[in-house]
């Protein structure tokens, strides 16, 4: 028990206005990285529907040879998955690599550049402050496997519809 004569306060009350801008400012970061992934997102979609494109006479032929449409579209979904999983991993493995060691990367940047980025006699700040969280990792990562996952639909679904005897009359 406190003493009549102290008193507690959060300072989360206490500095509202700071504190709000605080939470914009994750908010605001998360949506760029949200972006960065449906940008990827998008890549890995136009890069399995430029595969497919590319690979027509190869579906063909197997579809000739007994394939499905399942087994042509299991093709383009494993293909994406692993490319979508693996580049996940990395981001997120080279992300909290870059957190854990901002401190040191920044300063080696500035010196390299010759430039110093947050400049003492303007900002309060003198170095980026870097609080990895486990719940924004695992949101961040679960997020880019969704997203990665269901640029994989379409070019799977469309590898799997080719009419072999259209696609072999055209080569």
């Amino acid at each position: 028990m406190l003493p009549p004569y102290v008193m507690a306060s959060d300072w989360s009350r206490n500095n509202r206005t700071w504190f709000a801008a605080v939470q914009t400012e994750k908010r605001m970061m998360f949506l760029i990285l949200a972006l960065i992934v449906a940008v990827a997102a998008f890549n890995l979609l136009s890069s399995l529907v430029m595969a497919v494109k590319d690979k027509q006479s190869d579906i063909a032929i197997l579809r000739t040879l007994g394939a499905g449409p399942g087994e042509v579209a299991r093709i383009f979904l494993v293909q994406g998955a692993l490319i979508g999983v693996i580049g996940t991993l990395l981001g997120v493995a080279g992300g909290i690599l870059i957190a854990y060691n901002v401190d040191v990367i920044v300063p080696f940047i500035e010196r390299l550049l010759g430039v110093h980025f947050l400049p003492r006699e303007i900002y309060f700040i003198s170095a980026l402050p870097s609080d990895p969280q486990v719940g924004d990792i695992v949101t961040i990562g679960v997020t880019s496997l969704v997203l990665s996952l269901l640029a994989t639909l379409y070019p799977s679904w469309r590898a799997s519809r080719l009419q072999p005897a259209q696609v072999l009359r055209h080569d």
